[in-house]
């Protein structure tokens, strides 16, 4: 399921097929029982309509989530960016010498956090998180000299902003991984299938052209790659674009 999940295009073709193959058992199966009574096509309209429905609302409730964690992971970027800046400024109230060094590492930290957004290569995913690792110790360690040479409100003014530099990282990386749950997409896909299986079932009695089996399919499979494109952060189209982090890169290499 995370193959699928995280490579939307595969989640789509698995979907058409996988829901067209449901119609079609729903139509063989159908060819096999004789004619309803209208009584009992009353029935079926009423199930049919009940399980489409229910369809609806859980594609819907999918679509809720993944937007509601879209809009989460943009605006955790635009915070972080905020506690760079804010640090970057809070460093004059440190020594010279090491307001300097600050200054120096926020720079590179913020590159780092870029490429982070940027990143698509799990193996230089991996070692941008551990070189953000390391600026992070030495960032705290740059505010954490001079706090402790010169405990005085003033720096612990620059240590509380280095906190939040580096609690705002954490948070990031929080909502990167909060994704829909794999159980939620496999009763998801579990409706799908019996509704387009249902749909193949009642298309055989109504003596319908067989490719309208397909436009379900087809339909539900669209709505999979939407959710499932902004579900993901680094996979498909739709991605969170660092815009607030490269101003801010912009702005401090700028004279």
């Amino acid at each position: 399921m995370t193959l699928l999940t995280n490579h939307p295009v595969i989640l789509s073709v698995v979907s058409i097929v996988l829901l067209s193959l449901a119609a079609f058992i729903g139509v063989r199966v159908a060819a096999r029982r004789s004619a309803p009574d209208n009584g009992s096509r009353e029935d079926f309209g009423v199930i049919l309509a009940a399980a489409l429905t229910l369809l609806g609302l859980i594609i819907g409730f999918s679509f809720s989530m993944a937007t509601t964690r879209y809009d989460l992971r943009k605006t955790l970027e635009e915070a972080e960016a905020n506690a760079i800046g804010t640090e970057y400024l809070r460093a004059d109230l440190l020594p010279a010498a090491d307001a300097v060094r600050v200054r120096s590492l926020l720079k590179a930290y913020t590159d780092l956090r870029l490429s982070f957004y940027r990143a698509s290569d799990y193996e230089a995913l991996q070692e941008i998180n551990a070189r953000t690792a390391q600026v992070q110790n030495e960032l705290w360690a740059a505010v954490r000299g001079p706090a402790v040479a010169q405990p005085t409100p003033i720096s612990a003014v620059a240590v509380v902003g280095m906190n939040d530099v580096l609690n705002s990282q954490g948070y990031t990386q929080a909502a990167w991984w909060n994704r829909i749950p794999h159980a939620a997409w496999g009763l998801m896909i579990a409706m799908a299938v019996c509704c387009n299986f249902l749909i193949g079932y009642g298309l055989h009695n109504a003596k319908v052209e067989r490719h309208i089996l397909l436009i379900l399919p087809t339909v539900v499979a669209i709505a999979f790659l939407l959710i499932a494109d902004i579900d993901s952060p680094r996979s498909g189209v739709i991605h969170v674009a660092p815009q607030n982090l490269q101003s801010l890169a912009d702005s401090l290499r700028s004279p």
